[in-house]
């Protein structure tokens, strides 16, 4: 997923630059959006499950200069190992359920799909983690299940039994990003990020020979530009973080629908139908609300006299995990 998709870091902010950073923003979305479109190719000739882990092999394989020059400065030593297990296991579900779901669906339809993790994300934090959620983004979130419900449209002959695979993968990637919020004060992003590429790798490693077939030099090919693009895509995502807030910055993921979209009718000849764009905007609109309202209640309570840190309202946003 989008799928996808820990927290980019808040410890080094450079001066805010807007246009920069939504450039940056929607920079990853296309690079995400691209590396979906080349994972949905290659579900027509080999099991999802050899495609995700050629994405985790690769993005392992591009990241490891850097995570070793951050192991140098300091260790990535964890003090949440089960938590990082857990977290671990839950992304790479999302992965896996997403490049499932790929095989079977139009791209745009899967991520479109795919957007109401945020919405779980609220639901699941009450019961998770204790976190109090009103009435208007309760409202919201239930709209917005509506929404992927015309997007699949159960009981229908237009139902495709396939459309499970992108709520599964989103319901891992809201349950591994609940698991971010438990360890955000105990955990820096890099070692979440490592442990996470590492249980990943290491877990679909030992299920990717139950269903290996013969590859081609194409195949590797592409799983090396997919794990290029997984890397750049959180780069680029991690510096528009750095330089603009997220409360300005979340909006523009949605962006991915356009371009998964593109990329769909270009090399698949694929168009959402109506229903799907209906209940896309029915989702988005609902996931910008509830982001709306979450800003709304993170601003501080202005004391007169009391001086508020600049970055004391942003929050950490969630970077694509693959």
């Amino acid at each position: 997923m989008t799928s996808s998709p820990s927290a980019a870091p808040d410890l080094i902010r450079e001066a805010d630059r807007p246009f920069l950073a939504i450039g940056f923003v929607l920079s990853a979305m296309v690079i995400f959006s691209v590396m979906d479109g080349i994972a949905k190719f290659l579900t027509g000739g080999f099991p999802a499950i050899q495609v995700v882990w050629g994405r985790y092999f690769f993005n392992g394989l591009f990241l490891i200069p850097w995570l070793l020059v951050m192991w140098r400065e300091r260790p990535m030593v964890t003090g949440q190992p089960r938590l990082q297990l857990v977290r671990g296991l839950f992304m790479l579900g999302s992965s896996a359920f997403f490049v499932t779901g790929l095989s079977h669906l139009p791209l745009a339809q899967a991520t479109a799909i795919g957007f109401v993790a945020p919405l779980l994300v609220t639901a699941l934090s009450i019961p998770l983690l204790g976190e109090k959620v009103g009435l208007r983004r309760w409202m919201a979130v239930c709209v917005g299940f509506v929404g992927m419900l015309i997007i699949i449209r159960p009981g229908t002959d237009q139902f495709d039994p396939a459309a499970i695979f992108p709520v599964l993968s989103a319901t891992s990637w809201a349950l591994g990003l609940i698991m971010t919020r438990r360890m955000r004060h105990a955990e820096r992003p890099v070692t979440t990020l490592f442990y996470t590429a590492l249980v990943g790798l290491l877990l679909i490693s030992i299920a990717v020979p139950f269903v290996w077939v013969e590859t081609t030099p194409q195949y590797w090919v592409l799983m090396a530009v997919m794990g290029l693009l997984s890397v750049t895509g959180q780069y680029l995502l991690i510096r528009g973080f750095n330089i603009a807030s997220a409360s300005l910055l979340a909006p523009f993921s949605y962006s991915n629908l356009i371009w998964t979209t593109i990329i769909g009718y270009v090399l698949f000849r694929s168009i959402p139908d109506f229903w799907t764009w209906i209940g896309a905007g029915i989702v988005i609109a609902s996931g910008i609300y509830v982001w709306h309202r979450e800003r709304v209640n993170a601003r501080p309570v202005v004391v007169p006299g009391a001086s508020i840190s600049p970055t004391a309202t942003r929050r950490r946003w969630p970077f694509r995990q693959n």
